[in-house]
């Protein structure tokens, strides 16, 4: 059925459900697991008011950023390793655009599904927030399993 499935998680409640359906469906199919999160790119300064943040506090905060991220996949990579997943890898994209980080990463793992939740926002939300999830689904070429 599935041969690689990508699980995209930021942490949340919500897509620790997908990580557990994901997980779920490797195992039913004997597919491998690939467990991505998207860590923001901190920007080179701020503007509140008048103060800037030096770049060993940007360099700081996103070395932060990048280590929970990398335990975040960790933790997914190593409980589908113990629920029976023959293989999973745990990835960090470094990215302000998610989407299309999770749409890269699955095109360069060869992934031929993409398990991610929706936090299902609708109108002014939406529109403020955007959706990461409509983005995956409409640029994805492989299918995407979405689960609110």
């Amino acid at each position: 059925m599935y041969k690689r499935v990508l699980v995209a998680t930021d942490g949340s409640a919500l897509s620790e459900q997908a990580v557990a359906a994901a997980i779920d469906l490797a195992v039913l199919s004997g597919a491998e697991l690939v467990a991505v999160n998207v860590a923001h790119i901190e920007p080179f300064g701020y503007f509140e008011g008048s103060m800037m943040l030096s770049q060993r506090d940007i360099e700081a905060t996103q070395e932060q950023t990048n280590r929970a991220a990398q335990r975040l996949v960790d933790r997914v990579a190593a409980t589908a390793l113990d629920k029976g997943v023959r293989n999973a890898q745990a990835i960090v994209m470094k990215s302000n655009q998610v989407a299309e980080a999770i749409v890269a990463t699955a095109k360069n793992q060869e992934c031929d599904l993409i398990v991610m939740a929706s936090h299902g926002r609708r109108s002014l939300a939406r529109l403020l927030m955007g959706s990461e999830t409509l983005h995956v689904l409409t640029h994805s070429h492989i299918p995407v399993l979405v689960l609110r």
